[in-house]
């Protein structure tokens, strides 16, 4: 039976930030996402409020903006590598987070089948965000259940790879996983532990297991 091996972004696939920060950075608004951030992690404020906040600092927001947050983020090492073999193996790799789709969904171009984020309209923004399409930690375990069926697997098949709270609903629900670069939240309920910057290492933990 195939695996599928889902991806947080957020403090996982990147190392010690979020994407909304590295896209704020840009414009230098770094550390009101950072203030944001840590809003959200203390559960002051909810998806839907963070998405609103964000896109208000991103009204001047432009496509070379987002190129240059994408590739100058900091990213674990080996992830194209990780994604080919999960390719090769005949499973399938998907990213799941609550930052925002139009960065998120680029990494469909490093080999992931799939790639999720909180909808927002395109870049430059000549639209509203709706705060409906804010994912949560409980809409990630809706889109994996989809990605499931989409792919002809089961939860049983499922391999979770996050760092901090948006995570445990996920981590609950399929039986490896993989707690990287992780928070307290996470660290009593994951089936391993990564602390380190290349991907690979954290893939060989759960590489065998079938």
């Amino acid at each position: 039976m195939a695996r599928l091996h889902l991806f947080d972004l957020d403090g996982t696939l990147l190392h010690g930030s979020s994407a909304p920060v590295q896209i704020s950075r840009q414009l230098g608004l770094e550390a009101e996402t950072v203030a944001l951030d840590q809003a959200i992690g203390a559960g002051l404020i909810g998806p839907p409020e963070y998405a609103q906040q964000v896109y208000a600092l991103w009204a001047s927001l432009t496509e070379a903006h987002v190129v240059a947050a994408f590739e100058g983020a900091p990213w674990l090492a080996r992830i194209r590598e990780v994604w080919a073999e999960i390719r090769g193996q005949g499973d399938y790799c998907a990213v799941v987070s609550l930052s925002p789709s139009f960065f998120v969904e680029r990494l469909t171009g490093w080999g992931a089948h799939a790639a999720y984020g909180s909808r927002f309209p395109a870049v430059p923004f000549t639209e509203p965000v709706d705060p409906a399409g804010a994912l949560s930690a409980a809409a990630k375990v809706l889109i994996a259940d989809r990605l499931c069926e989409q792919f002809g697997v089961t939860r049983a098949d499922c391999v979770a790879y996050g760092d901090s709270s948006s995570d445990k609903d996920l981590f609950a629900v399929v039986p490896v996983s993989v707690a990287v670069n992780a928070d307290h939240h996470l660290s009593d309920i994951s089936t391993h532990s990564y602390d380190g910057m290349d991907l690979w290492e954290a893939y060989e933990l759960v590489r065998h297991a079938r």
